[in-house]
């Protein structure tokens, strides 16, 4: 199935306005207001389109399209959405935020137990976590970014004091979620002899270095990301003094929630308290990935432009701009740290903090080098080998292969991956969390990699392979009962595999993936095509051709045909002068442009020819 980003959004709104809401207005139902997550990831759903696409905006209602007044009818029409959306957003900002005033990031039904004869303790259910962190930069930079237009199309009195109430809720939970994430940071120093550098000499040796070959490349490779990390960010006296010391390797990134003992970040913004950590000083590689893609909006050319920031985020937001940067170049050399086989291409990937294994993990280094690849000009042999990774990730994870009988791959979907949460601990039973979104996830980075692709066989590669695990998605929506249209049915795909019963009717977690790659989808098609040398050099030689044949057609004197033939001619010379304006962007139009003129000069040509020899 080719991906159709406009036609599919409006297929996911329209499935949206049935599930939440009822007669025009927002309905949360049974499961809304227990998680931050959730709820984040369910206003996306609608709040990213609108503030992202032109053709889906639902700031100015003058200039809403019938096709998404039409899908959104259910949901209050053309005037009645944008105040419904405000209605929503004001609810979301109410149900986190804490008695004091201070924005809550509860990860709620979303926290699980290893032991499943153990309870989620009420104080562990409100947890803040990364996840929550992230997804609220984006929520509320689109909210920011949505209330800046509507403010100026409506004249509603109460409407504008809603709005004004929910600006200053919305900058205030930005702000934390900064903050929060600012406090989620790590840097872990640790010994080659640990577990955790053992770990990672064997991840980055592969059986061809030994202990000692791994640590003298590593110096070498991170002697400058370690100095300005040294330099740049603080971490605490004993953890910078490790650093320096380049016996010692290192990894950074971001914990599952903020770290225990991590100082408070001074801000004069009025978030209220700042809650202590509680998590362990480990990165995780999800954790990571998420974080990296909230910071990115942060420094968008929308909210650049939109000038969505205050003077104190903006310094909150360079901060977290320099560890986004550390990060992704730490992980792009860990990813691709022996030139003749990277560690990425060794499948699964095995992580040092929780000293586990699984495809979801390549997948989520894959994912950062892909921001990498995107931040920086990336070489046709970079592209072309996580091309590779994709395509081999697609085909262990069952998704362009058959699932066998009784196969284990079914546990990368169903349940799903699980990653204990360190620290957790202290507050009740260890907790776990888990991720679910891998096939969401692989074809989010599939259609990232084909938006940054400028070369045609790997742009081809990625494009077919979007496509296959497009049609795997959508396979998987939900049929019949609640959430019809929504996601997530994996029974739908893995007809003959044991599944185990959903907590939630409705996956917003992977529901919001798949909205989030249909805004890349569309940014990927309004990009140019890709242009190919070969044809642009065979466009201008049959340009050549055809300016010195028209040329000589105008030469001939002209039939008495009652001005057909200079007609016919005109026509000629727009056509040619249309394929001389695309030929450097658009060689192939040019080609088929100037192929249609040389048949059209061969018939005056073969016209002339007869009249000649009939005469």
């Amino acid at each position: 199935m080719q991906i159709k980003p406009r036609q599919h959004l409006l297929d996911i709104w329209q499935a949206m306005a049935r599930h939440s809401f009822d007669d025009g207005e927002w309905v949360w139902g049974e499961w809304g207001g227990q998680s931050s997550v959730a709820d984040a990831e369910r206003l996306l759903c609608l709040l990213y389109p609108a503030t992202e696409i032109p053709a889906f905006r639902l700031d100015d209602p003058d200039n809403t399209g019938d096709d998404v007044q039409h899908a959104l009818k259910k949901a209050g029409g053309r005037l009645g959405v944008p105040v419904n959306i405000v209605a929503a957003a004001s609810q979301f900002m109410q149900r986190h935020t804490g008695d004091d005033k201070r924005p809550t990031f509860a990860g709620g039904h979303y926290f699980s137990t290893q032991d499943k004869t153990g309870e989620v303790t009420q104080e562990q259910r409100q947890l803040g976590v990364v996840d929550s962190f992230s997804m609220s930069i984006t929520l509320c930079l689109a909210t920011l970014g949505f209330l800046k237009v509507y403010e100026t199309r409506t004249r509603r009195s109460d409407i504008r004091e809603a709005i004004a109430e929910l600006r200053q809720a919305t900058s205030n939970r930005l702000t934390a979620a900064m903050v929060s994430l600012l406090r989620s940071f790590i840097v872990n120093v640790f010994d080659t002899d640990s577990s955790h550098g053992r770990t990672l000499s064997e991840l980055l040796g592969q059986g061809r270095l030994s202990q000692r070959q791994v640590l003298n490349k590593f110096q070498n490779r991170f002697r400058p990301l370690r100095a300005a990390i040294n330099e740049s960010v603080f971490l605490g006296i004993d953890v910078q003094e490790r650093l320096k010391d380049e016996n010692q390797l290192f990894e950074c990134g971001w914990a599952w929630s903020m770290v225990k003992d991590a100082p408070e970040v001074e801000t004069s913004e009025p978030i209220g308290p700042q809650p202590g950590g509680v998590a362990g000083a480990v990165p995780y590689l999800y954790f990571t990935v998420v974080a990296l893609d909230g910071i990115q909006d942060l420094f968008s050319e929308r909210t650049l432009t939109l000038g969505l920031l205050n003077t104190e985020q903006q310094k909150l937001a360079e901060a977290l701009r320099l560890r986004w940067e550390l990060t992704q170049q730490y992980w792009s050399r860990i990813a691709r740290f022996n030139d003749d086989r990277w560690p990425l291409e060794d499948i699964p990937w095995r992580t040092t903090g929780q000293n586990l294994e699984s495809e979801y993990f390549s997948l989520s280094v894959a994912a950062i080098l892909v921001h990498d690849l995107m931040r920086r000009r990336a070489t046709d042999d970079d592209l072309t080998r996580t091309v590779g990774v994709m395509e081999r990730l697609a085909e262990r994870g069952r998704i362009t292969s058959r699932m066998t009988r009784e196969d284990p791959m079914i546990r990368l979907h169903d349940p799903g991956v699980t990653l204990p949460l360190q620290g957790s601990e202290r507050l009740g039973p260890p907790l776990q969390w888990s991720m679910t979104d891998f096939s969401a996830q692989l074809l989010k980075r599939t259609v990232q990699l084909c938006t940054l692709s400028r070369n045609v066989a790997s742009h081809d590669r990625l494009l077919r392979l979007a496509e296959n695990i497009h049609d795997h998605m959508w396979r998987r929506r939900i049929r019949d009962g609640e959430g019809v249209g929504l996601w997530d049915n994996v029974h739908a795909a893995y007809p003959d595999a044991e599944i185990h019963k959903r907590r939630v009717p409705v996956s917003w977690s992977i529901t919001e993936r798949v909205t989030e790659v249909m805004v890349q989808a569309h940014e990927m098609y309004r990009q140019p095509p890709i242009r190919s040398l070969e044809l642009t050099q065979l466009a201008r030689a049959l340009l050549s051709e055809s300016a010195h044949l028209l040329g000589n057609e105008q030469m001939e004197p002209a039939p008495t045909d009652s001005g057909r033939h200079g007609m016919e001619l005109r026509n000629i010379e727009v056509k040619l002068r249309r394929a001389r304006s695309l030929v450097d962007e658009q060689p192939g139009t040019a080609y088929a442009l100037t192929l249609d003129v040389l048949g059209q000069l061969d018939s005056l040509a073969r016209a002339r020819e007869a009249a000649d020899r009939g005469v």
